[in-house]
């Protein structure tokens, strides 16, 4: 019987091994994924501000994918500023440092879209709405 338990511990200890390994290797391609998001996305707000200087109207902005408008529903019901961390706990995520990371670019990527504002490093409010006309 104690065999029997040896082996399953041995074969569950390898597939717990071969799951974590698995984990990391996708949490790695996850990163560089949201790298290369966040580059191209850099590149299209130069894009659009280039555009802009040589007065050639912007194209329009594309929707934002649904785990945006989580993040932007999170500051609409908030007091006040939210840092990474607070997003991560508002949307479940935990916080270890590769989902704080990724909630920062996601609120950079927000702060060059002009939604969201950072007036001190690391705090994101929305931005004001635009003055109206009198």
């Amino acid at each position: 019987m104690l065999e029997k338990i040896s082996t399953r511990q041995r074969l569950v200890r390898e597939t717990v091994d071969h799951l974590r390994e698995q984990i990391a290797r996708l949490g790695e391609q996850l990163a560089a994924a949201e790298r290369t998001l966040e580059r191209l996305e850099i590149t299209h707000a130069t894009v659009l501000e280039l555009a802009a200087e040589d007065d050639h109207p912007p194209p329009e902005a594309e929707p934002l994918p649904p785990g945006y408008r989580e993040i932007l529903a999170l500051f609409e019901h908030a007091d006040g500023g939210l840092r990474p961390k607070d997003v991560c706990q508002g949307l479940g995520i935990g916080s270890e440092p590769k989902h704080i990371e990724g909630a920062r670019a996601k609120l950079k990527r927000l702060v060059t879209r002009s939604i969201l504002i950072e007036p001190e490093p690391g705090l994101f409010v929305l931005s004001p709405p635009p003055p109206t006309p009198a």
